[in-house]
């Protein structure tokens, strides 16, 4: 969650998408009706079906399963096409203004430098132009063709209301209804927010359908404010609990990466994990990053480390391959790990088949 439970009592629009907090998290879901109760927020329901959620709400749209993106993609037109977004935020908050590299393009669902032998991209293109200073170049205006803004809006110019309603399975008149609630708070004295779960994140295109969210609540200036953010709804056991606690093999504590085999110094590792600013005024969280991770090898081992032997570094394991969990399974199905072929059997005779073959 971008945002606390008790903080969807300030929204002006609460828009439900994959989820049904009325019936799955009901403690949670009273914040958006007492945002409608004190503020007179809307609640809208855009899902397949007529959930409990959906009975409470001001507005509900039925949609065919798997077309979250493309009725995201009408809302993210009509904000762009009416100029419904939050201006002076998107300019100075966003980065609509940085103007990417000659030759990015996108043409019948393939970006450029898609190698069809390999299946493949070269993403040489996929980067901003950059001045003498090593800085984005930027066009505060938003007219440039090649910034970030005008590409967005090129992009997402298909997402007719009747394109979406063929994709969706809705009316446009219905689409249209909804898309004016949604698209409402691109302003300084309106916010809204986006309560979803597994009804997106479990999609095979769960990702893409929420970074579809997250460039629709950053036109709209819904990001950092108030009553807004893009709210994930979890169990009690939950994704967010496992990267928080580091539980999961791919991070260290604090969201620090795991060094890689040709990060064999502490000073290479760091140079490759620090993110250089693009522009010269943004705040650049992670610049900190060398700070938080040698505070966390202090606070593994302590006096023992300094600097003058990389602060403990040497004693971290550096793993040459992604050997998750799923990436197991995925690496099995490319035929690159063969095993599990006989598991172990274990019951109250103890283990009975102790050869497991993994090569």
């Amino acid at each position: 969650m971008t945002n606390h439970w008790k903080d969807i009592k300030n929204a002006d629009v609460v828009l439900v998408m994959g989820a049904n907090p009325a019936e799955n998290h009901p403690c949670g879901f009273k914040w958006a009706l007492e945002a409608r109760d004190e503020r007179g927020a809307q609640i809208v329901t855009v899902d397949p079906r007529f959930t409990r959620t959906s009975a409470v709400a001001d507005r509900h749209l039925q949609i065919r399963p798997g077309s979250d993106i493309a009725m995201l993609g009408g809302f993210i037109r009509k904000i762009l096409d009416e100029g419904l977004y939050h201006e002076e935020y998107v300019r100075l908050h966003t980065n609509s203004s940085f103007i990417v590299q000659e030759g990015f393009g996108f043409d019948n669902g393939l970006f450029s430098g898609f190698d069809a032998a390999t299946s493949a991209y070269d993403k040489t293109t996929w980067d901003y132009e950059r001045g003498s200073d090593g800085y984005v170049r930027r066009d505060m205006t938003l007219q440039h063709p090649r910034c970030v803004f005008q590409i967005l809006k090129n992009h997402y110019a298909r997402y007719t209301p009747e394109t979406v309603a063929q994709i969706a399975g809705c009316s446009a008149e219905d689409f249209s209804r909804v898309a004016e609630i949604i698209c409402s708070t691109g302003t300084a004295d309106r916010v809204g927010t986006i309560m979803y779960a597994v009804g997106w994140t479990m999609h095979t295109v769960g990702s893409q359908i929420i970074r579809t969210a997250a460039i629709m609540q950053l036109l709209l200036g819904n990001i950092g404010r108030p009553g807004g953010g893009i709210n994930a709804l979890r169990g009690h056991a939950n994704v967010q609990g496992a990267t928080d606690h580091a539980i999961v093999a791919g991070i260290l504590p604090g969201y620090l990466r795991v060094p890689a085999p040709h990060q064999q110094s502490l000073s290479a590792h760091l140079a490759d994990s620090t993110p250089v600013p693009l522009v010269p005024d943004t705040v650049n969280y992670w610049g900190n990053y060398s700070k938080f991770f040698v505070s966390q090898m202090k606070a593994w081992f302590g006096d023992a480390v300094g600097p003058e032997n990389d602060f403990g570094y040497h004693y971290l394991a550096k793993p040459e391959d992604d050997s998750t969990w799923l990436s197991m399974w995925d690496q099995a199905y490319q035929g690159r790990l063969k095993g599990l072929q006989r598991p172990l059997i274990v019951s109250h005779f103890g283990i009975r088949d102790p050869q497991v073959l993994v090569v």
